[in-house]
């Protein structure tokens, strides 16, 4: 997939699909165009890197280098240790260690956080979508990022088996085209705190989700 197309839910709004939907499709026809890497525009650029090497080279202190670029002096300070300290540090190696760690491919959530990893399992095994358990996951933990994952890193981590954060077997639990299961915590909360004001139940007769079902039916289609 690529542009409008390159994640699962952007596909899935273009194409009026559910996530899911454009999940198998993917995998039938040779998955996901990884995203080309580019710098964070937040991330020193190579002209402050030798603006840096200058201010070191003259005795500047990493505060008044820090002010003259209008950056954190904790960010000066961070980049000069990571890179040979104040005697070696030398702005083109700097530059070009950091673009090559950043282009290495990364570990996902699920892969460096077990319990979570675990959790999502579970959830998979008891038949509940992705996007299920990503909603879950922020009503149960509320502003503890650590503890949550949304939806779209649990379809690429099942996606994408060279990750080895999901067993492949949990594929075969992915929602179809059938019934929503509703998950019990989610039955059993009642009105109070942790919920959201006027938010609808994934469970509820009538959800986008099940709209979508039957639109996309033969029945629908052939009407």
């Amino acid at each position: 997939m690529h542009g409008p197309l390159s994640t699962l839910p952007s596909g899935g709004r273009a194409l009026a699909r559910a996530p899911g939907t454009i999940f198998t499709t993917l995998k039938e026809h040779g998955g996901i165009t990884p995203p080309e890497r580019r710098r964070s525009r937040l991330a020193l650029t190579l002209s402050e890197r030798e603006e840096i090497s200058r201010g070191l080279a003259a005795g500047e202190s990493g505060r008044a280098i820090a002010r003259r670029l209008d950056r954190s002096p904790a960010t000066i300070c961070r980049e000069i240790t990571r890179h040979g300290g104040r005697a070696r540090y030398r702005a083109a190696d700097a530059d070009r260690r950091t673009w090559r760690n950043a282009r290495r491919p990364q570990q996902c959530k699920l892969a460096l956080n077990e319990k979570l990893r675990e959790l999502v399992a579970t959830k998979l095994s008891e038949d509940w979508s992705p996007g299920q358990i990503a909603g879950w996951l922020k009503l149960e933990r509320g502003e503890d990022h650590t503890g949550r994952v949304s939806h779209e890193t649990i379809y690429r981590t099942l996606f994408i088996q060279a990750r080895g954060a999901l067993k492949r077997e949990l594929l075969a639990h992915l929602r179809q085209a059938g019934s929503v299961r509703r998950p019990k915590a989610a039955a059993s909360r009642s009105a109070g705190q942790g919920q959201i004001r006027d938010a609808v139940s994934i469970s509820s007769g009538d959800t986008a989700s099940s709209r979508r079902r039957r639109s996309h039916s033969p029945s629908a289609i052939s009407a």
